[in-house]
């Protein structure tokens, strides 16, 4: 199995025997077909609406084994078990404890890495993950000193939480090839060389914890929302209805932290690959800060007649919401009224409330259109079981049987 990206472009998951094939990360599919007939590989979209509910699952029921849950991304999480381990006996039965309760209750395989900092962590689970004889669950913490180094040592540096590929090209030219060797070299000597950050990587590849569990999620400074086209869109009218559709995503997001936008963003482009390659983009600065759908709509279409070329097939648009502050804190208007804004604020929470209980877009701008032409493909999209009446698997029974069973 693959998962393919945006518009079914190309793979940014691949199962082992995919990989055991020679796939890369960012295959074009259609380079795939031929190799995807021949060992049946199944090409799949994108699903994030399930992604996204099945991870918020997942941290739910982490919730429920200790408070402190930092949500690193949508497939990964830290958690604190200072206080809670002591419940389970050990850190490795409560790591197992979990592991189970999350298979049972949403059939996700997940493994679990146990350290004294973030950074030892990642590397236990990395080796619980790739080395069966761990079961899923690998604690550093009470492993002795020369089984770790065994383990971990051989590694090559790009397996460490925040070195990317020019940190590790760097490290391979002074001679830190492997985990082993970073471990070893002073910490002093990496923020000479690399600034602060190497020098907490390398404090914590030794078990001293610089970086804090975040159980808050930091208020975003920026919110970019952006698509490509399932096809190409040559009509601003068209082009406006997906700027309004992307403005509508971010404000629900800007208003989930209580933060009011002073500017907007809005681009867009045609394809690279076309003869005539068109990329413009404008930033107009509101008024006053708002995180009100409508005022923000009205301000990116504004900016989106500036930019809009006739005659160009665009394939991608998109709205990034800049100056970002906390609501209740902007500057107004001098003519500005208290009643007004005191509607919009009952306005927008009707709106984020009735999309909430009946579905996304139950609500929305009338500039945002209807029939949606431009919306990225997903042809081979599994159903969203867990979010969508509609798409609920459906289980047909026959007649009852004479040994009264059920035949499905």
């Amino acid at each position: 199995v693959v998962v393919l990206s945006s518009n079914d472009g190309c793979a940014v998951a691949r199962s082992n025997e995919v990989k055991a094939l020679g796939v890369k990360m960012g295959t074009p599919w259609f380079r795939m077909r031929d190799l995807a007939r021949r060992h049946r590989i199944v090409g799949l979209s994108s699903n994030f609406t399930l992604y996204g509910d099945m991870s918020d699952r997942v941290v739910a029921i982490l919730r429920d084994f200790s408070p402190d849950v930092e949500v690193y991304s949508i497939d990964e999480s830290f958690v604190g078990i200072d206080d809670s381990g002591g419940a389970w006996g050990s850190p490795a039965v409560m790591g197992q404890a979990m592991r189970q309760r999350i298979l049972q209750w949403t059939g996700l395989p997940v493994c679990v890495g146990i350290a004294s900092s973030k950074t030892l962590a990642k590397l236990a689970n990395h080796i619980a993950k790739t080395q069966p004889q761990f079961d899923g669950v690998c604690d550093f913490s009470v492993m002795a000193s020369r089984e770790l180094d065994r383990l971990v040592d051989p590694l090559d540096v790009r397996e460490v939480w925040g070195i990317g590929r020019k940190s590790a090209e760097h490290l391979h030219r002074i001679g830190i090839d492997t985990v082993g060797a970073l471990r070893r070299v002073p910490a002093v000597s990496m923020r000479s060389h690399f600034g602060v950050v190497m020098e907490r990587i390398a404090s914590e590849l030794r078990g001293l914890s610089c970086l804090e569990l975040d159980d808050v999620e930091v208020p975003r400074q920026q919110i970019i929302t952006s698509r490509s086209f399932g096809v190409p869109v040559t009509m601003r009218g068209e082009l406006g209805e997906a700027v309004s559709t992307f403005v509508a995503r971010a404000c629900e997001r800007l208003r989930r932290q209580e933060s009011v936008c002073g500017a907007i963003h809005v681009f867009i482009e045609t394809s690279r690959f076309g003869e005539q390659h068109y990329a413009n983009g404008i930033t107009v600065p509101l008024p006053e800060p708002s995180n009100d759908t409508r005022v923000l709509n009205a301000v990116a279409l504004s900016g989106l007649q500036r930019v809009f070329r006739a005659g160009c097939h665009y394939k991608k648009a998109g709205v990034v919401l800049m100056d970002l502050s906390h609501d209740g804190f902007g500057q107004h208007s001098l003519f500005d009224s208290s009643v007004t804004s005191a509607r919009s604020v009952q306005v927008m929470a009707a709106m984020d409330a009735v999309n909430a209980l009946y579905g996304r877009d139950t609500l929305h701008l009338g500039s945002a259109g209807t029939q949606s032409r431009w919306v990225a493909r997903s042809d081979n999209r599994t159903p969203r079981y867990t979010t969508d009446w509609n798409e609920l698997p459906t289980v047909r029974a026959s007649q009852k049987l004479a040994t009264g069973r059920i035949a499905v």
